[in-house]
């Protein structure tokens, strides 16, 4: 059995070093329990500068190591020459650069327009680590079916997804209108699951994230059975449970729907 550690936080893009204490935080309150992997949010920082993209690395490299886990390390927003990519990086337990994946399917619909700030990434992304096989995926990615499909046929065991599912303040205030909006977040991470035949890890954030936006909360592990495994519901806090590599591989065996195309 591997343990698996989502952590779900309201990230402040003006202090960054607040978001790196509630990350240790977590981290350390769930260090008994060996987690195998960290999952962190979407836009866990927007790296403008050099000083601070080595800062944040640098962070994510040392507690990788004192803590002895994987991590992904949600997003960033990474500069590369005069481009900037939404950039999920991976660090193996030896504080590592594992893999990096930027961002496919950038949100430009519903009064958002993403590409008017950062460029699309163009690869499909996984990473073998020490215990399982890793595919990567950011937010809006959840509506686009066949890219899960594909990692899984790249041997995915576990697709982690770094997320910030917002929604306006008119729904999110409203008890039954968020009620339906995190049903439906679950029903996709559900499906995105079963149908690929992998485990699903979305750290989300959670609470204000601007003005009039909320990220709904609702981090989650999801086996390839479509259980839900654990939910952070709205608040602050972490979420941990064991998963099962060799059963799920044995499963994805006996009923590959997930190979058919």
């Amino acid at each position: 059995m591997n343990g698996i550690l989502n952590i779900q936080i309201n990230i402040s893009q003006e202090k960054p070093e607040i978001n790196r204490k509630k990350v240790e935080h977590f981290i350390k309150k769930y260090s008994d329990k060996k987690p195998d992997l960290v999952v962190l949010p979407e836009n866990f920082c927007n790296c403008d500068s050099e000083a601070l993209m080595q800062e944040t690395l640098e962070f994510f490299k040392e507690i990788s190591k004192k803590y002895n886990t994987n991590i992904v390390a949600g997003s960033i927003r990474e500069k590369d020459g005069d481009k900037f990519y939404n950039t999920s990086y991976v660090f193996d337990r030896n504080g590592n650069l594992a893999s990096k994946y930027r961002k496919i399917h950038l949100l430009d619909f519903i009064g958002e327009k993403e590409s008017n700030k950062l460029t699309s990434g163009k690869d499909f992304v996984t990473v073998e680590l020490d215990f399982a096989k890793i595919g990567l995926a950011i937010g809006f990615d959840l509506r686009f079916p066949m890219m899960y499909k594909k990692l899984s046929n790249l041997g995915a065991d576990i697709i982690v997804q770094p997320s910030m599912w917002t929604i306006p303040d008119e729904i999110y205030n409203e008890e039954e209108s968020l009620r339906y909006a995190q049903g439906m977040w679950i029903a996709l991470n559900r499906t995105r699951a079963y149908d690929n035949q992998t485990y699903l890890v979305t750290s989300n954030q959670t609470k204000s994230v601007g003005e009039n936006a909320n990220a709904i909360g609702c981090s989650l592990i999801v086996s390839p059975t479509s259980e839900v495994l654990a939910n952070a519901k709205n608040d602050q806090g972490a979420i941990f449970a064991q998963i099962d590599i060799q059963a799920a591989r044995y499963y994805k065996s006996l009923c590959p729907i997930a190979e058919i195309e």
